[in-house]
């Protein structure tokens, strides 16, 4: 398998990698970003032949018809971090929330969110190719909350690896932030920046396209990488959760095989919905893609009127951080596949110098095949989470987003998969207003929504209050080259 520039070649990079190259140096020509030059066939022999499957079973059939040049055993050991999930038999439990709608949760590995269903393999896979090159590597991270901590779950104490994952001060949770700067881990550094997260993420493309980072890393003998859904080692396993989930409500003979769904996906960086469009192109049948988003909407501007425009737009804080985001990575992977390179450069370099860009009517009915989107602020968020939990079912602010698209997308009378990104646990005072109680410290509105709800905290989050804080450090935007180099 190959994997193709989304920009175009600029004649001084490889016209194609390799999966491995690719994950190891993602940034691509232009800036752009390295998409597979084809799919794995999901037709109904591939489905039918793994309706018993165990997922990781599901996923390395999957991961082979890929043909990524990773040795069949390196990735079995990766998908062997699934084993430390609260089910290792199903790490991807699917609930039943209405007659026609349920909830995949991928929130059940070590951090309590979905990121941990990409990385906890990717980061095995990506350690034993740089251990493989006998080269030193230097992965980065922005985080809105989630992304930060399954990274450095993942990455810890990891041959051949260091860290440096930077998240917005004061924009993510209290148990996202205290994630992160209680690890000890030598390899790892957190560096807080006084801005928010397209901030962390516009340094972090910079610092990947910049050939003097680059070279002051080469006179260390450190190569670089980064982990974000920019790397496409995080998308291929984003694809697979999506196909368990499917194959979860034939099990449970909600559907019929070939009978198409919903998918409802809270969006981001958009890398969980490229996921289900990779799945649904490669044959999953899927109906189309319901993005949910919070009040920084401009995936749904995108998406029902084709405008991507940050001229107008600044970044809300809200209940549901994770998506936070105003510059969505992974649109660009989504433009190449419809219109091309040579207009996917276009778009993207509009949206440098100008700060926007604007479908054409065909480009927007193309997009449209797929999608479908919808947003919804924190009010309405707290009111599905009340809502929900007298029905005996608890949620966090992201999932809460998808219940509005669920209830006014739908054009068909057809099963729905909500995806499920983050535990409540990592928004207890959300959830815990949203009940009713007026609670600002995380300790007391954990305590108060278990005890109303008959719900448990898991351990790994209670834990965290008590860790010391080893990561103190806060900087300017400009200042996060210098801090990497410092640890370096």
């Amino acid at each position: 398998m190959q994997f193709i520039e989304t920009r175009g070649n600029d004649g001084t990079k490889p016209s194609s990698v390799l999966f491995s190259e690719a994950i190891l140096s993602p940034s691509a020509s232009f800036g752009g970003l390295y998409v597979p030059q084809t799919l794995p066939n999901l037709d109904k022999a591939f489905l039918e032949g793994h309706l018993s499957s165990h997922y990781k079973t599901l996923a390395l059939d999957f991961l082979e018809s890929f043909g990524i040049d990773i040795e069949t055993e390196v990735l079995k050991s990766a998908l062997d971090r699934y084993d430390a999930f609260d089910d290792p038999s199903n790490p991807v439990p699917l609930s039943k929330i209405e007659d026609d709608c349920f909830v995949s949760e991928l929130y059940h590995g070590p951090t309590r969110a979905f990121k941990d269903m990409a990385l906890q393999p990717f980061g095995y896979v990506l350690s034993r190719v740089a251990q493989k090159k006998g080269e030193q590597y230097l992965i980065m991270a922005a985080t809105s909350g989630d992304t930060g901590p399954a990274t450095l779950e993942t990455f810890k104490n990891q041959d051949n690896i260091q860290v440096a994952c930077l998240y917005p001060d004061g924009g993510t949770s209290d148990v996202q932030r205290l994630q992160m700067v209680t690890e000890d881990a030598k390899n790892l550094k957190v560096i807080g920046v006084e801005g928010n997260f397209d901030d962390t993420q516009n340094t972090l493309k910079d610092l990947l396209a910049s050939e003097e980072f680059k070279a002051q890393l080469a006179q260390k003998n450190i190569k670089l990488s980064a982990a974000n859904s920019v790397n496409f080692g995080r998308i291929i396993f984003q694809i697979i959760y999506h196909i368990h989930s499917y194959l979860e409500l034939v099990r449970k003979n909600e559907i019929s095989m070939g009978e198409k769904v919903y998918l409802v996906v809270p969006s981001g960086n958009f890398g969980n919905a490229l996921g289900a469009y990779y799945a649904k192109k490669s044959g999953l049948p899927i109906e189309k893609i319901l993005i949910s988003s919070n009040s920084n909407n401009i995936l749904t501007d995108w998406i029902n009127n084709g405008t991507y425009d940050l001229t107008t737009r600044e970044l809300i804080q809200t209940d549901s951080p994770a998506m936070d985001i105003l510059k969505s990575s992974n649109v660009e992977r989504i433009m190449f596949d419809k219109f091309g390179a040579t207009r996917t450069k276009e778009l993207m370099e509009s949206l440098a110098n100008d700060g926007k860009y604007q479908l054409t009517k065909r480009e927007l009915a193309q997009l449209r095949e797929d999608f479908d989107a919808s947003f919804s602020d924190d009010s309405e968020c707290e009111a599905v989470v009340g809502n929900y939990a007298k029905k005996g079912y608890i949620m966090d602010p992201h999932t809460a987003t998808c219940m509005k698209a669920y209830d006014s997308l739908r054009e068909k009378p057809l099963k729905t998969i909500v995806y499920s990104t983050a535990e409540w646990t990592k928004f207890s005072p959300s959830v815990a207003k949203a009940l009713g109680q007026h609670v600002t410290e995380d300790t007391q509105a954990l305590k108060w929504v278990s005890d109303n709800t008959n719900v448990t905290v898991p351990a790994m989050i209670t834990e965290l209050f008590s860790k010391p804080v080893i990561h103190t450090v806060i900087v300017p935007k400009e200042g996060i080259q210098d801090e990497m180099l410092g640890f370096l």
